[in-house]
């Protein structure tokens, strides 16, 4: 059998025993990240793996079972570290922080990533044969509030919330007492507000 440089790089294969969440498959054709997965022993029967996974092109959610120790083409995506620049109106500018390479990455791929990136801030982007597949950011950033109503004085319970605006344009709920100006720690899975930074 004859191997190209390309094909050894391209796919892998792996057992469903190998399966971490971040990995991304190659089934039926399309790339698909493992968003969770679980490992089930039944009493009876043989031992399965539940998966989350995401369409790393289309973003599509499906849930699928595999059985344990199954075979699986996993895809080769190079992560890598770079800084986001810019967006310049059509596309969101990264440089390669290695090779100081610039990427233009279109608003599709970015997605709602570009609620927690602010310029100069480092994200990593995951790529598969030269092309973007997706933009991992850390689990949690600190942004300032720009716009929210007057806070209520002594009010420090957590019975309410109101609507803020960050510096990235987002906006999300937070506690009534937060003032314009305060840096808060904002979930960047949930789009949720955290605490104050």
């Amino acid at each position: 059998m004859e191997y190209f440089a390309h094909d050894r790089l391209e796919t892998r294969v792996a057992t469903t025993n190998d399966l971490k969440n971040g990995m991304v498959l190659k089934l039926e054709g399309q790339l698909w990240q493992v968003v969770e997965f679980q490992h089930v022993k039944p009493g009876k029967g043989p031992a399965f793996v539940r998966t989350k996974l995401k369409n790393v092109l289309t973003a599509k959610n499906v849930d699928k079972t595999f059985n344990a120790g199954v075979k699986v083409e996993t895809a080769n995506v190079d992560r890598r570290d770079m800084q986001y620049l810019y967006n310049d109106g059509a596309d969101y500018i990264f440089m390669d922080l290695e090779t100081y390479e610039q990427y233009h990455v279109g608003a599709d791929i970015v997605g709602d990533a570009k609620n927690y990136m602010l310029e100069n801030s480092n994200v990593i982007i995951a790529m598969h044969e030269g092309q973007i597949l997706f933009i991992e950011l850390p689990a949690s950033v600190v942004l300032e509030v720009t716009y929210t109503e007057p806070g209520l004085q002594g009010d420090r319970s957590n019975a309410g919330s109101k609507p803020a605006t960050v510096e990235t344009g987002y906006e999300l709920q937070v506690p009534l007492f937060l003032e314009q100006g305060t840096k808060i720690k904002v979930d960047t899975r949930t789009g949720e507000y955290i605490n104050r930074a």
